[in-house]
Formats: C-alpha cells, structure tokens, sequence
C-alpha cells in the first residue's frame, strides 16, 4: 500500500472556515455519521482536524466569531463575486 504523503494547500480563509465546519460536525454534533457514513472517510478528517488545529492560531485568537465570518464573506467575494451573493450556487434559483 502506497503511503506516500500528499500535500492539499488552502489560503488561511478556507483553512479557517473549513476548521470551523470540521468542527461544528465532528464535535459538536451527531452530524457526522449523517454526513459521512462511511468511517473509513473519518481517518482523513480527523488528520486534516488536527493539521488544521496545529497549524491556526486564528482558532485561539479574541473575537472568533467575526474574524471567522469576514473569512467567509472574503471566501463568497471570491467564489460568487460579490458578499451578498448566495451561499451556495444552488440557491440563486
């Protein structure tokens, strides 16, 4: 078996916010055996988790909640053109 490392490379917006989501559905909720049902998939979140635990200190700094939400809104600007643009593609109709 090929255990060669790979290397997934994000901006801190999209590490932050992605670490925040991990988060939110492997420890806050039961929302992970929804999401995911298989548990084979729960090894690389777990690893990609605590890379991301390890790696921000955005995490540990005041004031989360905006912080962690002006990351989103520059996220959307890039991916939709604009903040106000819809969350996801499908929910501009």
């Amino acid at each position: 078996m090929d255990e060669e490392a790979i290397t997934i490379r994000l901006t801190r917006d999209q590490a932050f916010v992605l670490s925040d989501w991990l988060y939110q559905v492997m420890f806050e909720s039961d929302a992970l055996e929804g999401i995911v049902r298989d548990r084979a998939v729960w090894s690389p979140m777990y690893a990609i988790s605590g890379t991301l635990d390890k790696t921000l200190s955005e995490i540990f700094m005041p004031e989360y909640g905006p912080r962690l939400e002006a990351a989103k809104d520059r996220l959307r600007a890039n991916l939709y053109g604009g903040a106000g643009e819809p969350a996801t593609p499908s929910e501009s109709g």
